[in-house]
């Protein structure tokens, strides 16, 4: 099977490159898997997790939002912020999101949009330890 490259990045740093079978996320317009030889494309991205499939193994990333940019034989994730899995510490997450959910019982417009928005990266860092 051939592969393709994988780029994950974020303002700070590289979180991930390497060559993958398929890479699995949600775009604008929904989910997507993406394969070697995929057709062009180019989609912001919400919070959501990437799935990351190679030689029988997942992967999996928290994104905190961005651009997905396809190419055919490569793959770029800039990301406002990116955690591996592995490195997520779910209590941590889980106080965000507690702290998101109050917030977001208070009405100001501004603090509401912001409670949102910390609320839907909490909860995927959440599902993404989880899955």
């Amino acid at each position: 099977m051939s592969k393709m490259q994988l780029d994950i990045v974020t303002p700070e740093k590289k979180v991930y490159s390497n060559e993958v079978d398929m890479v699995l996320t949600r775009a604008a317009e929904g989910d997507i898997g993406i394969l070697p030889k995929h057709a062009p494309l180019v989609s912001p991205l919400k919070p959501t997790v990437v799935r990351i499939k190679n030689d029988g193994q997942e992967l999996r990333l928290a994104i905190g939002g961005g651009f997905l940019e396809v190419r055919p034989e490569q793959v770029t994730i800039l990301a406002e912020s990116a955690e591996l899995a592995g490195d997520i510490d779910f209590e941590r997450a889980l106080a965000a999101k507690e702290r998101a959910e109050e917030r977001l019982e208070k009405n100001s417009e501004i603090d509401r949009t912001r409670a949102e928005l910390a609320l839907n990266r909490a909860v995927n860092r959440i599902n993404v330890t989880k899955m």
